[in-house]
């Protein structure tokens, strides 16, 4: 059987994690996963300097993007500098034949200089997203999100999206089952819920009514069953609606129907997977309240079903 080329572009001063993201996930060989042929590759000679301090040697050039059903740039070593040009003509050669391309974290700027995402959404790492969208105002960038997929263009926010982004990827290529194995062997999370808003550092409790909405946020997560809104919340909190929202934005980076659907949809997606619970009594403990509301955001957030993401995460024997 034929193996799906993926190419990764390397470089000076390239992080060992960003570097390992789809190497772990597109180069090594996973029990019950299709295999695929990765080729590291860099345009830069001798020896690249890691930024842990060691040096990696690479045997391929930027030929290897040439026939790459996929090629990948994890992440960039300066937003301030300009990719070579060759880089982006190559890039650019590769999209226009067909090949899916990915820019991990700051790699979107490599994208975003090479022309490839004018007119298309976008993100990368939340610390840049002011300078990205300043720079490229021809991209709709979407900072509070783990990976944005257009297509045959793939961009992820910061470092750990990363993961994130090439899961999708293979289960894009190779179905959920062979991106729920891999995730399992990752010891990883096959869909993590929410954005990397929740990631951006927010102030710490500075007052007895940060403290108390910290404690009532726990108190929610475990009664998810009742029938919580802005106005319960906040009478709870002892704040009025308004100090109560911007208080709660602060801690969490969104609003409480976002953050209630967010934890809702992670409770059902764990008893999905790790129960035999029917779907009316998982809607009645995660809080929707029917079966049909629980369908109807599995498939405006997720895009499946429950039915089928217990089909294709759910826990089975031997697994």
């Amino acid at each position: 059987m034929n193996r799906l080329p993926v190419a990764v572009l390397a470089y000076q001063r390239i992080s060992p994690f960003h570097l390992s993201v789809p190497c772990v996930v597109f180069g090594e060989r996973h029990l019950g996963a299709p295999a695929f042929e990765l080729r590291v590759c860099a345009w830069e000679d001798g020896p690249l300097a890691t930024s842990a301090g060691f040096s990696l040697n690479v045997e391929q050039g930027l030929e290897a993007l040439a026939t790459a059903r996929v090629v990948i740039v994890p992440s960039w070593r300066d937003p301030a500098e300009r990719p070579p040009q060759a880089v982006l003509d190559a890039l650019v050669a590769a999209h226009r034949r067909g090949a899916q391309v990915v820019g991990l974290c700051l790699g979107a700027y490599v994208l975003a200089e090479a022309g490839l995402l004018d007119g298309r959404r976008a993100t990368t790492h939340w610390e840049f997203a002011a300078d990205f969208a300043r720079r490229y105002p021809a991209v709709t960038l979407d900072p509070g999100v783990l990976y944005v997929d257009e297509g045959n263009l793939l961009t992820s926010a910061g470092t750990a999206a990363g993961i994130d982004a090439c899961l999708h990827l293979l289960r894009q290529r190779c179905g959920a089952t062979a991106a729920n194995r891999v995730a399992r062997r990752l010891v990883t999370p096959p869909h993590r819920q929410g954005g990397q808003a929740q990631y951006i550092p927010q102030p710490l409790p500075a007052s007895a009514g940060d403290s108390r909405l910290a404690a009532l946020l726990d108190r929610v997560r475990a009664s998810l069953e009742q029938p919580h809104d802005l106005n319960s919340l906040a009478a709870q909190a002892l704040m009025s609606r308004r100090t109560f929202t911007r208080h709660f934005r602060q801690l969490t980076g969104a609003t409480v129907g976002q953050w209630l659907l967010g934890e809702r949809l992670g409770l059902a997606q764990r008893l999905l997977e790790s129960t035999d619970h029917g779907i009316e009594h998982i809607a009645q403990l995660a809080g929707f309240g029917s079966p049909e509301a629980l369908r109807l955001h599995f498939r405006r957030s997720l895009g499946v079903s429950p039915s089928q993401w217990r089909q294709s995460f759910g826990a089975r024997d031997g697994a």
